[in-house]
């Protein structure tokens, strides 16, 4: 049997429409009916009633649901464990940070932190934060950093993993100056169609974004003219002067200095985020703990 037939067979149990599962496994509708074909025919049994709209589990295939879960989460902690267990002696902290934060929050913050506590080996991942969280659902690494918003739902659950704020951030609606004013203003009347640098479905900024102030750039017919994953490169296009960006404060506080870049709306425009750091619930090694102890002592 393939592994990949159980993630097919959830996703067509959770869909209930053959090209809707296929779409979502990246696949043809033949490709992936095939699949699951083959994983009857391997099972000898009918999981799915093909003549009921939406597509219904058997008998069999809801008993076959539970199994098939249970079956991958058992799977997605094979490597964990091993690591667990090449990393007994281990005295490298294992951290993943998002690319903004990599950049701004994270060399003071533990700078701050080693002034209390000595640390040792640290091994950075800076990667957008659905990478970030892949890491950490992986086992791969110990600690997340990343900006958080009470309105995005985390792919970190609360009985697995816990987090505290370290810190706190601002995305701000920013472009460049023209004659001493915003170039472009979410006002919707002005400038009727806002061109839009947005960030992509990994990035985590982006998910905050959508969520806080998506309605609103919709009904004012914002229009995306650039998206990238790194706000850093966000950030280079609204300097040139492409459009409108929501950065975060700590990212851009020297160009709002010197006004190279300047608000593009008024204070409702901005969206305030926490910092935070999670870790799995589950007692990690010595340097790790300890790393936990001295976050939260100096909170």
């Amino acid at each position: 049997m393939n592994l990949s037939w159980l993630d097919d067979f959830l996703a067509l149990a959770d869909s209930g429409n053959f090209s809707r599962a296929a779409e979502q496994r990246h696949m043809t509708q033949p490709a992936f009916s095939r699949r699951i074909r083959a994983l009857e025919e391997w099972l000898g049994v009918a999981l799915f009633d093909r003549g009921s709209h939406p597509v219904t589990l058997t008998e069999t295939g809801q008993w076959f649901g539970s199994v098939a879960r249970d079956l991958l989460s058992r799977v997605a902690r094979v490597p964990d464990e091993a690591r667990a267990v090449a990393d007994a002696s281990s005295a490298t902290l294992r951290l993943a940070a998002t690319h903004a934060l990599s950049l701004t929050f994270l060399p003071g913050w533990l700078r701050r932190l080693e002034a209390q506590t000595p640390m040792g080996a640290i091994q950075l991942m800076s990667d957008v934060a659905a990478n970030c969280e892949a890491l950490m659902l992986q086992g791969r690494v110990q600690f997340m950093l990343c900006h958080v918003h009470d309105q995005v739902t985390s792919r970190l659950d609360a009985l697995t993993f816990q987090s505290v704020c370290v810190g706190n951030d601002e995305l701000l609606p920013v472009c460049a100056p023209q004659r001493g004013k915003p170039r472009f203003a979410l006002d919707g009347n002005k400038v009727p169609h806002v061109p839009l640098l947005a960030y992509s479905a990994e990035s985590g900024l982006g998910r905050v974004v959508r969520a806080v102030r998506g309605e609103a750039l919709e009904k004012m017919k914002a229009e995306t003219v650039f998206t990238a994953h790194l706000a850093t490169l966000l950030k280079s296009m609204a300097l040139d002067g492409r459009g409108v960006a929501w950065l975060p404060r700590t990212l851009i506080s020297d160009e709002l200095a010197d006004q190279r870049l300047v608000s593009a709306g008024g204070a409702a425009w901005a969206v305030p985020v926490e910092i935070r750091l999670y870790r799995r619930s589950a007692r990690e090694l010595p340097v790790a703990e300890d790393f936990w102890n001295a976050v939260r002592a100096g909170i």
